[in-house]
Parts: structure tokens; C-alpha cells; sequence
């Protein structure tokens, strides 16, 4: 029997009573599915659901197949052995008791008809590239992005039906992130994954879009569902236009109605005063007259509530796309004046760069190299933060740095209260009007950064950093998609492409580096910084 995943009538909200779903209905068939929306939409909500990590209020789920889950933070006890992660130590101790001449039947239960279990687990591991690895090593042997992969290595020889992926490729460098759409690409099964990473989502077969609790299907990839909302958009927006044309129209045709209202009104108030007819018959035309009217001015303002509903729903078809403003006078950097110089630097974690290296003018810097090659490290030593075993960082232009962690904000403060602590000197009301640049208008402002989404968060940091003063004209970003949703995403691109200084990003996402310009590509390898270009970022041998 095929695996299959059905939701009916689910029903789920938070404790504090905030509704996430209400009789949701939603089948998962198979191929592969991307489930995108924005941050806040319920979609790891959703994911919990199906994998029986949150029980609905309401309604059920129901899977034919086993179910496999990944959650978006993965955390495994770093003293396991491997094949305790991947849950295969007793098969495996059975099998080599066995192989050691102890025929005990406890053993041959154990393994049951799984004989080749620890040949299918290095077989795994290689083709997810952790082939070095090996069994018995330790988990605290082995970087963030290969705890992911061997976490997904677990899921995929327990061989389930169904797979669920939450923001899989958040914590993997660029090799690692090709070892996963290699497995995504060969999944026999269902899968559903929750992705702001557009190659991932150029993989599957058709997206689920979660809107205000209710799942709308487009066929194709990311890109064919971007083409397709992108003429559901025009039409919706057409549609505004008749609506806003109709409403105008009915309170002309209301006000024309109350004009021959009047107009009537005062004719038969003549008719009466000159008492041209008599009185019984000029009452009954006047009563007849005023049933008339009063019908027709009825009939016109039912019309106009009509038309003004229609105007609503016509407006809520249309997305919300407000897109962040970066127009920063003072962050602008004249071509070939020299911004940053790194000369015969080493890192504390013996990150080496070479000789001088030398950032001038409004350059856009990638910084690429695998989990764990000192990226981090790099640019914390750039900003200041950690001071280097040998060599010098001159900055010559100010210069602001934005973590992986979002952790320049104070949970404990508003969002106009972080931005203050980075401009002292500047008024309220102007870090409320640049605030609204980035989205965080009227009460917004005053949400505390501790209860803000990641996409909100992302652009409550970097407004904080861009507004501080004096302006930024270096910035350096470390993994920024890292959390966000598609649309922050979007945002975070329109705000570096309107960005006028120099940039140093730290990011293995590719699409991202491509969209706002990267200049030149810095590499990572070996302990060293070298210069490359991105068609040399293939799998190494």
C-alpha cells in the first residue's frame, strides 16, 4: 500500500488561546511538496502536527507508512557513537556477536531480516558525504551541518514512508547542502518540507502555500508557483481597480437618488401649497412618491454595501508586498576608497590570511567554505570582536556586524528602544520614520524585540545596525537567511541591493549571494583565505 498523509476538520491554537488552525483539511499524496508561508503562518506548527509532536484540539491525522521527522533545531547527546545515532548499535552488536561464533537466539531476534544493516548505514553516510565519519566515532566528533545530515541518515534507513523536512539546509555549507538535494531528489516517498532555500524548493513537485490557516496547491516548483501568483496578483489587483470603480459609481447613483428625492419632495411641497388638486389625491401621490423614492434610495445603498464588500475582498486577495527602504545618505562608499585592510592575519582558530588583503569602494564580498572553516571566527575578528593570534584588521570606514544569533538586540526593549542604543543623539520621531522604512510602523515600534518573529527580528537587527550612527558603510552579515521566510527573505534582498556601502557576507546561500551582486568570493579552505570564483564552489573529489 502507498503512503498517504490526511488532515481532517485539524484544529489547533496556543495556550494563551491565539488560533493557529480551524478545521484545516489537507492530503499529502506522493512526490514532493513544498509547504511555504510566512513566518507565523503555522507551517513547523503543521509539520509537529503530522509528526505527532503537538496534539490537535480538534480533528485528525491519519498516516498510511511510517512517518520520518526532522525538526529545524537539531540537537543530538554528543556522546553517542554514530550507530547510536542512527539507531542501529544492537543490530549491529548482534551481528558482529554472531560473526564472533555467538549463536544465541537473543541475537537473531535482534537483527531479525535486517542482515545487511551496517552495510545500508555506511552506504548512507556516504551519500550524504559523511563516508569519513565512520561508526564509531563519537557524535561530539562532528560539526553542526553533519549532526543534520546524520540525523536525516537515521530517518532514511528506517526507510518511512513519509519525510518530513523543517528548514533542512539552515546549518549546511555548500557541499553539504548538495549532498541533501541529492537525497531529496531520490525520495521514493511522501515528503513535505519547510524551506526558504529556493534550490531545495526548485525541487519538488508541487507547493502548498499556508495563508491564515487555510492551504492553497500550485503545481510545479518554486518558480512556477512564483510565475503563478504573480498573475493571481495582477488579476486580484484588476479586480481592487473594478471594485474601487463600482463603489465610485453606486455613491453617484446613491447621491443622484437622494437629489430626485429631494427635488420630489419639494414638488409636491409646491403642488400642496398652491392646493392645485385635492387634498386626498395630492397626499396619496405624495405618500406614493416617498415609497418610491425611499425603495429606490434603499435599493442604491444595498447596492453600495455590495459593492464596498466587494472592494474588501478584492483588497484581501492581494498580498501584502510592502518591501524594506534603504535610502541611507551617509552609508554610501565612493568607488576606490579603501574601506577594510587585513594584512598577514591569523584567527584564533588558525584561520590564515595571507598577505593584504585589501576591500575598497562599495565591493560585495562573499565569504564561503564549509561548516566549521572558520568563517565566524573571520569575521568576528574583522568586527572587533575577538582579538587575532598575529596580523591587523584596519577598518577605515565605520563598520557594524550582524550574527548569526540576532543577539544586538535586547529582548527586554522595544524595537525604537534598540535602535535609540545605537544612535543616542537621534530624536523619536526620526528613528520612528526610518523605522517605517523597515516595515515597523505606528505600535510595531513598540513591540518588544524578545516577542518578535524571525523574519521581524532579522529586520528589527538590521535596522538597528543601518540606523546606528555614524552609518555603517561596511557591513558584515553572518548566515542572514538563516530563519527567515521567502518574503523576508525578498526584503532582505531589496534592502542590500538599496544598500550604497560595502558588504562582507558569510552565506551558503547561493541564490541570495548571486541576487544582490557578489563582486569577488573569498574562500575558506585548508585554514586559509584564497580568492575563487563561484563555478569553482563545485563538490570537491
Amino acid at each position: 500500500m502507498s503512503a498517504s498523509l490526511t488532515c481532517t476538520s485539524l484544529s489547533f491554537a496556543w495556550p494563551d488561546g491565539t488560533a493557529v488552525f480551524d478545521g484545516l483539511d489537507i492530503a499529502f499524496g506522493p512526490g514532493r511538496t513544498g509547504l511555504v508561508g510566512v513566518n507565523g503562518s503555522g507551517k513547523s506548527t503543521l509539520l509537529k502536527l503530522l509528526a505527532g509532536e503537538l496534539a490537535p484540539a480538534d480533528g485528525t491525522v491519519k498516516a498510511t507508512g511510517e512517518i520520518g521527522y526532522l525538526p529545524q533545531n537539531v540537537t543530538l547527546d554528543t556522546a553517542l557513537r554514530v550507530d547510536e545515532a542512527l539507531g542501529i548499535s544492537e543490530r549491529r552488536a548482534a551481528l558482529h556477536a554472531i560473526e564472533a561464533g555467538d549463536v544465541s537466539e537473543e541475537h537473531f531476534e535482534t537483527v531479525g531480516d535486517d542482515w545487511d544493516v551496517e552495510e545500508r548505514a555506511l552506504v548512507t553516510l556516504g551519500e550524504l558525504g559523511l563516508g569519513h565519519i565512520g561508526l564509531d566515532r563519537t557524535v561530539g566528533d562532528v560539526s553542526g551541518g553533519e549532526s543534520v545530515l546524520l540525523r536525516l541518515a537515521a530517518l532514511l534507513l528506517r526507510r518511512p514512508g513519509i519525510l518530513l523536512l523543517d528548514e533542512p539546509t539552515n546549518n549546511l555549507d555548500l557541499y553539504a547542502r548538495r549532498r541533501l538535494y541529492q537525497a531529496v531528489t531520490a525520495w521514493p516517498g511522501i515528503l513535505v518540507v519547510v524551506s526558504h532555500d529556493r534550490e531545495l524548493l526548485g525541487l519538488v513537485d508541487q507547493i502548498a502555500d499556508l495563508r491564515a490557516g487555510e492551504v492553497t496547491w500550485y503545481g510545479g516548483n518554486f518558480s512556477a508557483y512564483e510565475e503563478a501568483l504573480a498573475v493571481e496578483q495582477e488579476a486580484a489587483e484588476r479586480m481592487v481597480r473594478v471594485a474601487e470603480a463600482d463603489v465610485r459609481r453606486q455613491k453617484r447613483e446613491l447621491s443622484d437618488a437622494h437629489m430626485k428625492l429631494a427635488r420630489r419632495k419639494r414638488y409636491g411641497q409646491k403642488m400642496y401649497d398652491s392646493k392645485r388638486e385635492p387634498k386626498i389625491v395630492m397626499g396619496a401621490r405624495k405618500r406614493a412618491a416617498q415609497e418610491s423614492a425611499g425603495k429606490h434610495r434603499i435599493l442604491h445603498e444595498e447596492r453600495l454595501a455590495e459593492a464596498r464588500e466587494r472592494l474588501d475582498e478584492a483588497v484581501e486577495a492581494v498580498r501584502d508586498d510592502d518591501e524594506i527602504r534603504v535610502e541611507l545618505p551617509y552609508t554610501a562608499v565612493p568607488p576606490g576608497r579603501q574601506v577594510l585592510t587585513v594584512e598577514n592575519l591569523e584567527t584564533v582558530c588558525h584561520t590564515r590570511v595571507p598577505g593584504i588583503l585589501d576591500l575598497r569602494g562599495p565591493e560585495r564580498i562573499a565569504l564561503v567554505g564549509r561548516n566549521g572553516s572558520g568563517k565566524t571566527t573571520l569575521l568576528r575578528t574583522i568586527a572587533g570582536q575577538l582579538a587575532p593570534m598575529s596580523g591587523t584588521v584596519t577598518a577605515h570606514v565605520p563598520l557594524r556586524f550582524l550574527p548569526q544569533r540576532l543577539d544586538v538586540l535586547d529582548d527586554g526593549l522595544s524595537v525604537a528602544e534598540n535602535v535609540a542604543r545605537f544612535a543616542p543623539d537621534a530624536t523619536n520621531n526620526r528613528i520612528r520614520a526610518r523605522l517605517a522604512r523597515f516595515l515597523f510602523r505606528g505600535a510595531r515600534a513598540d513591540q518588544k524585540a524578545g516577542t518578535l518573529s524571525g523574519g521581524e527580528r532579522f529586520r528589527a537587527a538590521l535596522a538597528a545596525l543601518l540606523l546606528a550612527e555614524p552609518a555603517p558603510q561596511l557591513l558584515l552579515l553572518d548566515e542572514p537567511t538563516n530563519n527567515l521566510d521567502m518574503a523576508s527573505v525578498r526584503q532582505l534582498t531589496q534592502a542590500l541591493e538599496s544598500y550604497e556601502g560595502a558588504l562582507l557576507v558569510a552565506a551558503h546561500d547561493l541564490p541570495l549571494l548571486e541576487s544582490i551582486g557578489i563582486t569577488r568570493w573569498l574562500l575558506v579552505e585548508g585554514g586559509e583565505l584564497t580568492e575563487t570564483a563561484p563555478e569553482a564552489l563545485g563538490e570537491p573529489a
